[in-house]
């Protein structure tokens, strides 16, 4: 029976003291659970902190954003701008009507002097250019290669003595070299170059009104339908009212060619000049006075 309660007795103590033992080491648990805890929030907190430093420092030095740039120029421009001052609208005045009209005279003489000054400068530019540009080598105004004397020669006795040239608006007659003489001392030597080769190159037009002169085959005259007036087979006048004979051509003789400077017109003979001693050959074909066919 003791020994039973001696044995008690000793369980009893074990108990408590494995008792004692797992109290302290619950309390060593808590204590350390406690600390771990603690420390474990003050970190995070420390850790928080340092994000948000690190983010405003990156939001410090990153660039600005478009809204943010739109922002600042809008505040720009309204700081910029003076406020309106409390003006008064100023009142319409109508304008003087004498200087409205001195305006207008102003303006239209001022386009006339204008208008005035293109139009001289035009002429000018014309007038210069067609002074440098060269006379082409054919056509009215230029010198014309009629061809071989001969052949000129042959091409007026197929044409009935009058040969025409419409190239140069001329015509091309023979000149009797009997007659030569006498056209010495009336002719200058631009005209006498052609005359001792036989030939002579007059102007179609009639000294009188201008008018186109043609040939009478049955006179062997030159007779105007205009006015009447009458002209010998080289041009010397016969009568009507023409002021002298018909303007005839320079002429020169390049070997056996014969050249015709439309260029240069020679105003004919005087009246009464008759080197040739030509007289109608048959019927006229223009009336005398009337100029009637």
């Amino acid at each position: 029976m003791n020994g039973f309660w001696i044995a008690l007795l000793v369980f009893a103590g074990v108990a408590a003291v494995v008792f004692a033992l797992l109290g302290a080491a619950s309390r060593r648990e808590s204590t350390s659970a406690t600390h771990g805890a603690t420390f474990s929030r003050e970190a995070l907190k420390r850790d928080k902190a340092a994000r948000k430093a690190k983010a405003r420092e990156e939001a410090a030095s990153a660039p600005p954003t478009g809204r943010e740039v739109e922002v600042a120029a809008a505040s720009a421009r309204s700081a910029a701008l003076e406020p309106v001052g409390d003006t008064k609208p100023v009142a319409w005045v109508a304008p003087d009507p004498e200087v409205l009209d001195q305006s207008r005279r102003a303006f239209l003489n001022r386009s006339i002097v204008a208008l005035m000054g293109l139009g001289i400068a035009g002429f000018a530019a014309g007038a210069f250019t067609a002074f440098l540009w060269p006379t082409g080598s054919s056509g009215f105004g230029s010198k014309i290669r009629v061809g071989k004397i001969s052949d000129v020669k042959a091409d007026i006795e197929a044409n009935n003595g009058f040969l025409y040239q419409p190239e140069g608006r001329m015509w091309i007659t023979e000149y009797p070299a009997a007659a030569l003489p006498k056209a010495e001392s009336t002719y200058s030597p631009a005209e006498l170059t052609g005359m001792k080769v036989g030939l002579v190159a007059l102007y179609q037009k009639c000294p009188h009104l201008g008018c186109r002169v043609p040939s009478c085959n049955s006179s062997q005259w030159f007779e105007c339908p205009c006015h009447g007036s009458k002209f010998n087979q080289v041009g010397e006048k016969k009568g009507g009212p023409a002021p002298r004979g018909m303007d005839r051509f320079a002429t020169e003789v390049a070997g056996d060619t014969f050249v015709v400077n439309t260029g240069q017109v020679i105003a004919g003979p005087p009246i009464g000049t008759n080197t040739t001693g030509q007289e109608a050959e048959g019927p006229n074909c223009i009336g005398a006075a009337t100029g009637e066919h």
